[in-house]
């Protein structure tokens, strides 16, 4: 297995610069693993494949405000810092420019009205800035959303790049399968008897990042903080001893069920802690029986992980029709539901 084995060629034109409204009406692809078709319809119809009974599992992560603004106090430079994961609390790693003139002891005051202080803590081998930030409060008043690389629109209304479920703050980067989601069609899916449960996995950016290593072995993967309470793992339990279907909302979804399983022999018990678990094609899924997702970038670990769900001869011809048919890819594109 090689990480080209997870390359595909997309139209720059195909990815989706802004949001899709009303949220539930952006296409939906539903790929069937059974016998390997493909059907097209809009992500308000994803209740026609979903069952009384049925669990969704959904993150409900919250974006900060990870983007920085700020100036040195000794001397007055500018100072940029790109929160990338909560370290513990009130430290951060960040991408900082300009990186090399910020030594171990600088002090950064970002924003104003208020202001907060920044100081250096240690730099990485990979050139990351670790950083103090303990005023989380003034965090969210100073910094803005961060939004991916590869989006170049100016987010007009920061909520739409949230979940209509969002409310744990953390991630850097929105769990995008949930986007699509709005708080009627989750009623709707509700008096139809299918269920929701949250669980809580804080996106990096380095989700988005593609693979170097030609081995997908080799790939170190990012790691993301995640916490699944002992109500939510009990209603995933009964789920599971009943059944029922468990379907996930997004990778980072999956990630946090099937590394919860992974460390108990009895289903889930509730956790909280650092998820490194690298799902390629061979994993043996314990705990996700259908999946809601976007459409990833080319040679990074989310497509392998969908790969391991779907087949990856199966989801690249989804992506080669997807790509043929005019769906939007990436954060504020178009869903597929595999089945």
């Amino acid at each position: 297995m090689k990480t080209s084995d997870f390359d595909y060629e997309l139209p720059p034109e195909r990815i989706a610069q802004t949001a899709i409204e009303p949220r539930d009406h952006s296409r939906l692809m539903v790929v069937k693993r059974g016998d390997g078709s493909l059907e097209h319809r809009r992500f308000y119809e994803v209740g026609d494949y979903l069952y009384p009974g049925d669990l969704v599992v959904c993150n409900d992560s919250r974006v900060i405000p990870a983007r920085l603004l700020g100036r040195k106090l000794d001397g007055g430079a500018k100072v940029e810092l790109l929160l990338l994961r909560r370290l513990e609390k009130g430290v951060w790693e960040t991408l900082a420019k300009p990186a090399r003139r910020l030594k171990t002891g600088t002090r950064v005051e970002m924003g104003s009205n208020p202001a907060i202080q920044a100081q250096v803590v240690n730099k990485t081998e990979t050139g990351t800035v670790i950083v103090s930030l303990p005023d989380d409060e003034g965090l969210e008043k100073t910094g803005f959303v961060p939004l991916p690389p590869y989006i170049h629109h100016p987010l007009d209304n920061p909520d739409r790049y949230q979940t209509v479920y969002a409310r744990e703050k953390g991630s850097v980067a929105a769990p995008t399968a949930g986007l699509h989601f709005t708080s009627d069609l989750m009623a709707s899916l509700q008096e139809k008897g299918i269920s929701f449960v949250f669980v809580t996995a804080h996106l990096a950016l380095d989700s988005f990042r593609p693979v170097q290593a030609e081995d997908p072995g080799d790939h170190v993967i990012h790691k993301e903080y995640g916490i699944i309470s002992p109500g939510a793992a009990a209603e995933i339990n009964r789920a599971r001893a009943e059944g029922r279907r468990i379907v996930c909302v997004g990778t980072s979804t999956v990630r946090i069920l099937e590394h919860a399983a992974g460390i108990s022999e009895k289903g889930i018990a509730p956790f909280s802690g650092w998820i490194d678990l690298f799902i390629l094609p061979g994993h043996r899924f314990k705990m996700v029986d259908a999946l809601i997702t976007n459409f990833h970038l080319p040679r990074s670990t989310l497509i392998m992980l969908v790969s391991a769900f779907a087949g990856r001869e199966l989801v690249l011809r989804a992506y080669a029709e997807a790509t043929k048919l005019g769906y939007r890819f990436y954060s504020f594109g178009d869903a597929m539901l595999i089945i």
